[in-house]
């Protein structure tokens, strides 16, 4: 069983700043920090940091985007699927707040440049039983999703950024989704002041083949599998930047999924990945390896 993760490259300019910048006002930042990101990027590294075989595909650009490769690359994942296009790579511009909070704005590059070629290219090479991984940083992810299906690949969704363009994916087909309140709320055509437990009712009356992680902040995850449900809390810790906590999240609880791992304790060891994660500065050089993890369960006893 392989993963694929067909997801986006980033170059993430992060900046250090007192306050989320309000309209019409011009500010200095206290730092800027230069790293390798993007969604598709961090979750690749996080599943190979978990002990998977994760394979990613994706573009980046003719001159800009190579240390992403070899970052990839540096974290054991396979890069044999990442085309080259003309223009940049994609970046994204962050401020970063004193509590570690962010706020993001993305300029797609050549993650927008995926072409039905492309994916036909990269999917030729995998096959039924096979886990397929999305975002919603990249072009022709409907395409994607309906050869992945009908070559019987496992499909999880992680439906952010979330906008206008999920409604028009073939959601039935998705094995698995990975979604915050927010997103959640979104998908259900819901109010984002909804109890928790209403959403995911409403997420597992919509797409009952589905399993589902439903992330809450401060208040952990559930897990839902039909009737079977199952709560993780967060490990407290201090908060630095938290750009990779979702991202670790995901690569962590799939990845315990590949290497056999019950849903509950995937989503024990996710729980601890993500708190190591904003516990530090930088998108994929905050996530942590497994060995970190056990160490940091074993702290806890756990």
């Amino acid at each position: 069983m392989k993963i694929l993760n067909f997801g986006s490259l980033n170059i993430d300019y992060t900046y250090q700043v007192p306050h989320f910048v309000r309209a019409g006002e011009t500010m200095s930042s206290n730092s800027l920090g230069v790293f390798s990101g993007g969604k598709g990027l961090n979750q690749s590294i996080a599943l190979s940091k978990a002990g998977a075989q994760v394979w990613h595909a994706g573009a980046v650009g003719a001159s800009d985007g190579e240390f992403l490769i070899r970052e990839l690359e540096g974290a054991g994942v396979h890069t044999d699927f990442i085309f080259h296009t003309e223009g940049q790579t994609g970046h994204a511009i962050i401020q970063r707040d004193p509590d570690g909070q962010n706020c993001i704005m993305l300029y797609g590059g050549a993650n927008q440049k995926i072409d039905r070629e492309m994916a036909d290219r990269v999917l030729e090479n995998f096959s039924e039983g096979d886990f397929l991984i999305l975002q919603n940083e990249i072009s022709e992810i409907a395409y994607i999703m309906e050869q992945a299906h009908a070559r019987g690949m496992k499909i999880v969704l992680n439906p952010s950024p979330m906008d206008e363009k999920i409604a028009s994916y073939p959601l039935e087909f998705v094995d698995y989704f990975l979604l915050n309140e927010v997103e959640a709320s979104d998908i259900c055509g819901m109010g984002q002041e909804e109890e928790p437990q209403k959403l995911m009712d409403e997420l597992v009356k919509r797409f009952p083949d589905a399993r589902i992680v439903l992330t809450l902040g401060g208040d952990g995850s559930v897990y839902r599998d039909g009737d079977k449900q199952l709560r993780q809390g967060i490990f407290k810790v201090p908060v630095v930047d938290t750009t990779a906590a979702g991202d670790t999240f995901t690569g962590y609880f799939i990845g315990g999924l590949q290497k056999g791992q019950p849903a509950g304790e995937a989503l024990r060891y996710a729980a601890a990945a993500s708190a190591i994660a904003v516990s530090k500065a930088g998108a994929a050089p905050s996530v942590p390896d497994r060995a970190q993890v056990e160490a940091f369960l074993q702290e806890r006893n756990e």
